[in-house]
């Protein structure tokens, strides 16, 4: 029998292995735009839920991805641009392992399944059916998209990344070719846990129709004006693919009785009465995705505190394999001393707010310029500056007085030429989507253009 050393020294290393297979998981934090709020009187306020994704302890540890690109080769492709984007696609599979499945679909006037489903193992083989795409034909976007996700579902599986690669250079013009329709896609798509991320090139695409797929199926987005920088992009997003944590990630908070949600800031959700959730796809391993909450504080009383919202995030764990839940709350106090108020203000969560509001403003800038009631729009621009950089100088934010610099050099220069042109209005739309999306900037700040 064992003695009673040899039973602590047993249950020590039982201990210690289960330490050393634990794996980090999802964090959920609350907060509030400021822990103290003033006392006797009705008033709003904002709520951060917060998701931290952990790192992705090693390499061999991530789940496996099945990757489907789906490539633009219609005529405007020809040239650099399809050289680029094969150059592109090749580097992608070569960042794949064998336990990962590729596929590509290429698209004009026609859909072709250049590479089915398959190891991503089988490198030579699929490298030589990349290199020989050429370019001809119109841009049937939407029927390429569909027969990629077909590409995708034959590998479907919970312990698995999903993610459809959408590169175009053009506006669809064959099939069904509006921002609805292709956003509905990108709905049905993220149900089945696929995420679309869509890559524009140079100024012609339908940025509109590319930024609502990605958004509804919870990808990312991308503007680039050269295709040399194409390499990069792609590179950039198998990061992203190659560091997911957490799919099927789901969002609810409860408010108690007198705290009323109102709406949801940067973010597609359904608001209740007292409930409010938001469904995400996917979370990458040392990020954050966070939901933005406005909501209605009742009348309280002097040194009152009241919970606002209790929190909790289900997703399914990929490193783990397995479904978890993480959860918070958030608190306030009530207080008559403006002094307190102000000291409370949660500096970070502002910054926030204050990006998100700012980009719902600059996207009716965006429709006012469409509307070619430029003067209208370089005003909203200039009001949206205006209100950054006042928050900016009040609590020392430097990156939002980067913003408020650059809404007010774009409203000079639309006041000024009477116009909004491609570039600018496709630099706006992506940067308003990563801040909504919290998506990393798609090339390093040097490269961007004012």
């Amino acid at each position: 029998m064992m003695n009673a050393l040899g039973k602590q020294l047993a249950v020590a290393g039982m201990l210690v292995a289960g330490a050393a297979q634990a794996l980090p998981e999802v964090v959920c934090r609350v907060e509030m735009d400021r822990d103290v709020v003033f006392a006797g009187q009705r008033q709003t306020a904002v709520v951060k839920v917060t998701l931290d994704a952990p790192v992705v302890p090693r390499r061999e540890e991530r789940p496996p991805v099945n990757l489907g690109i789906v490539l633009d080769r219609s005529g405007s492709m020809a040239g650099d641009k399809i050289e680029k984007a094969r150059d592109a696609a090749i580097a992608a599979l070569r960042r794949l392992g064998a336990q990962d499945t590729f596929s590509l679909v290429t698209y004009s006037d026609r859909i072709e399944t250049v590479v089915p489903a398959q190891s991503a193992s089988n490198t030579a083989w699929i490298e030589q059916k990349i290199r020989a795409i050429t370019t001809g034909g119109n841009t049937a976007l939407f029927a390429g998209v569909g027969q990629g996700a077909s590409e995708v579902r034959k590998n479907l599986s919970r312990d698995s990344v999903h993610r459809l690669l959408l590169l175009s250079d053009g506006k669809a013009n064959s099939g069904p070719s509006s921002p609805e329709e292709l956003g509905r896609l990108g709905t049905a798509l993220r149900k089945e846990g696929i995420s679309v991320s869509t890559i524009g090139v140079g100024t012609d695409y339908n940025e509109d129709l590319m930024t609502l797929m990605a958004q509804n199926s919870d990808g990312n987005t991308y503007f680039v004006e050269s295709s040399a920088d194409l390499p990069h992009i792609f590179s950039k997003e198998l990061g992203d693919v190659l560091s997911v944590v957490a799919s099927r990630v789901v969002i609810e908070v409860e408010f108690p009785a007198g705290i009323r949600p109102i709406r949801i800031i940067g973010r597609d959700g359904r608001v209740g009465a007292n409930t409010v959730q938001v469904s995400l796809n996917q979370l990458y391993g040392g990020q954050e995705k966070y939901a933005l909450i406005e909501v209605e504080l009742p009348e309280s009383a002097e040194g009152e505190v009241r919970k606002v919202a209790d929190a909790r995030c289900t997703y399914q764990d990929m490193l783990a394999n397995r479904s978890n839940t993480t959860s918070g709350q958030a608190m306030v106090r009530f207080s008559k001393k403006p002094e307190e108020v102000e000291q409370s203000v949660n500096i970070a969560v502002g910054k926030e707010v204050m990006l998100n509001r700012a980009v719902e403003l600059q996207a009716q800038a965006i429709i006012q310029a469409d509307n070619r009631d430029y003067d209208q729009a370089a005003e909203t621009m200039g009001r949206n500056s205006a209100v950054l950089m006042d928050y900016a100088d009040r609590y020392n934010v430097p990156e939002l007085k980067e913003e408020a610099e650059t809404y007010q050099r774009q409203a000079e220069e639309i006041k000024l030429k009477k116009v909004l042109s491609p570039t600018q209005r496709k630099e706006m739309k992506t940067r308003n989507y990563e801040i909504q999306n919290q998506q990393q900037s798609s090339l390093p700040q040097k490269e961007k253009k004012d």
